[in-house]
């Protein structure tokens, strides 16, 4: 399936695989762009040589183009956008931020920069600063979210900047893909859905809580401090929430979830870890390989967009 965005990368499918902080390492990103889309690497908030040693990684599995996602809040953010000239990274995805001042130097490389937009204000920002494309997510998505549906951002982020949008939150399967094509999208992001990708080295209790997951146990804490996280229910987010009906400081709160999404994702602590997922993990039921995935979801697309 030829659009804009599997045009501009040189990719099969447009399919990107989120950047999930410590979920998205090299074997992730390379299984992805292998399997015919675009990996990506989530930098999140890890120090500018463990990147590095990252993206050599996933060069060693893959020919094909992948990207990195660099959290703009990291205190490394600087030396992680040199890195990602260094070593020739093809794509760059950005979030928590503004990519603006990297925008010069990326683009002196050739590298395609795409950041992550919660708003039309945004997608139009991030296009006169010379982004190739932008990435609209919804609130649906896990992680940090915005205020806005994907269903009512992207066709009013499509309408607004002449770039192409890639749609993500809430999307998991051919169905999704094909609603985000309507919306006018040129590709999608999805990151739960790859959870329970074979290649993804995520603690098994992580993905049986995602495969267990119903379609009401998604939860959003943080709404009080201006960042809300969306997550699985379990006993942090209960204690988290509690808290912040009580009146927690920001800093209480703060250091109830330092180091949350590590305890979850590599120690397998689903009980006072942050299982960061998606809406969509009450429709995610099976592992697969990147490669199985894929096809499966193009080809659902394709037959309700009567494709050939």
């Amino acid at each position: 399936m030829k659009t804009r965005i599997t045009e501009l990368l040189g990719i099969e499918y447009p399919i990107f695989q989120g950047g999930m902080a410590w979920v998205a390492e090299y074997h992730l990103a390379a299984a992805a762009s292998e399997a015919g889309g675009l990996g990506i690497i989530g930098a999140g908030g890890a120090p500018a040589e463990f990147v590095r040693e990252q993206i050599q990684k996933a060069k060693e599995l893959t020919d094909k183009p992948f990207g990195v996602n660099v959290m703009l809040m990291n205190p490394e953010a600087d030396a992680i956008a040199k890195v990602i000239v260094e070593e020739g990274v093809k794509v760059v995805t950005t979030g928590a931020g503004n990519p603006g001042k990297y925008m010069a130097m990326w683009k002196e490389a050739g590298v395609k920069v795409i950041p992550v937009v919660a708003s039309v204000a945004l997608a139009k920002m991030m296009e006169r600063a010379g982004a190739d494309a932008v990435i609209a997510e919804g609130t649906e998505s896990g992680g940090h979210i915005g205020a806005a549906t994907t269903m009512t951002l992207v066709p009013q982020v499509v309408d607004a900047v002449s770039i192409p949008v890639i749609a993500a939150g809430g999307i998991g399967d051919g169905r999704g893909f094909a609603a985000a094509m309507m919306l006018g999208a040129q590709a999608v992001q999805m990151g739960t859905r790859f959870l329970l990708a074979k290649e993804c080295v995520v603690h098994q209790n992580y993905k049986d809580k995602v495969i267990k997951a119903k379609d009401i146990d998604s939860e959003v804490t943080g709404r009080s401090t201006g960042h809300p996280v969306r997550s699985i229910r379990n006993n942090m987010t209960r204690e988290y929430l509690k808290m912040e009906a009580e009146g927690a400081t920001l800093e209480q709160l703060e250091q109830m979830t330092l180091g949350s999404l590590r305890k979850a994702v590599v120690d397998g602590d689903v009980v006072t870890g942050t299982i960061m997922a998606g809406q969509i993990a009450g429709m995610v039921k099976k592992e697969q390989t990147c490669k199985e995935m894929m096809e499966e979801i193009m080809s659902e697309a394709k037959a309700l967009l009567k494709c050939e």
